[in-house]
């Protein structure tokens, strides 16, 4: 039975971009959210946000908890099926990965096989944090939207659904999830330059000591900054950014492989379909939707 989702009736400032991907609980969307007041709704699944680039200042308010934070590039943003969501407001736009699941993540009899207990299964209501693994989780499945369907992709999504599932009863129940001190963070100004530069030249080689250089800091303070800041370090902020152009690139069909790899900064084929599998599950060629030979 399909999710009964809600990102079109609580994101009424947004719009879809692609088509969303769905499958036996779980459903992925990419949106552009815009700035104002979003329409809150009380959701009957769970929805993880995933903030793909963009930045805003956010207010929200859910079961009475207000919440302040920052959605950019690498955090998230938890809402628990069932949360009374009075508030949501944003000052800037954002691009994000919408990822909805049942608000049982897990069945009770597969949680009793691990000796869990359900009762303190209770999702929290968090937001604006760093988590590597959800990373990692948003860039696989942002990797399955905008590209034909293989036959492999259920198997793949089933996998990355039930590794989410488990991180989030691990992580973000009401009694293990404490919200984090904030941590020093790049200011936003030098934040603009440093990913203006990556913009303009992620298809050449690009050192740290470039990007320090236009946040006027060291190569080691810099580094520390941008990885409290976005989530990710430097170098890998630049691949998934190569990444997610190199999945533009296929999708348009206007460039060969070989010249995709060139022009999104990897040097070679080899090292680009290395990558791109690393990151995204499958190679350029399965990506684009060619036959494998």
């Amino acid at each position: 039975m399909p999710l009964l989702t809600h990102g079109d009736r609580k994101y009424q400032l947004s719009t879809l971009v692609g088509d969303a991907a769905e499958w036996e609980a779980l459903r992925v969307e990419h949106r552009h959210i815009g700035p104002g007041v979003q329409n809150c709704v009380r959701p009957e699944c769970t929805e993880l946000v995933y903030i793909l680039s963009g930045r805003a200042n956010v207010r929200r308010k859910g079961d009475g908890q207000m919440q302040e934070g920052v959605a950019r590039v690498g955090t998230s943003w938890l809402v628990p099926a069932g949360t009374h969501e009075t508030l949501l407001e944003l000052d800037g736009s954002v691009e994000c990965l919408l990822i909805f699941l049942p608000a049982r993540l897990l069945e009770e009899s597969a949680l009793s096989d691990y000796g869990i207990d359900p009762d303190k299964c209770q999702l929290t209501y968090a937001g604006g944090f760093n988590d590597p693994t959800l990373t990692q989780i948003g860039t696989n499945l942002h990797g399955l939207l905008g590209r034909d369907v293989m036959p492999t992709d259920r198997i793949f999504a089933d996998g990355l659904r039930t590794t989410l599932a488990a991180h989030l009863i691990g992580n973000y129940t009401v009694d293990r999830w404490r919200p984090l001190t904030r941590a020093p963070s790049l200011d936003p100004r030098r934040l603009r330059r440093v990913l203006d530069f990556i913009e303009t030249k992620f298809g050449d080689e690009i050192a740290l000591e470039d990007l320090a250089r236009e946040a006027c800091l060291s190569p080691f303070h810099f580094s520390r900054l941008f990885h409290e800041t976005t989530g990710l370090t430097p170098h890998r902020y630049v691949i998934e950014h190569r990444i997610r152009a190199a999945q533009r690139m296929l999708v348009s069909g206007q460039s060969t492989i070989a010249e995709i790899a060139l022009d999104t900064g990897f040097g070679s084929q080899a090292n680009f379909a290395r990558t791109f599998r690393k990151i995204t599950g499958v190679t350029p060629r399965q990506y684009r939707g060619l036959p494998s030979c």
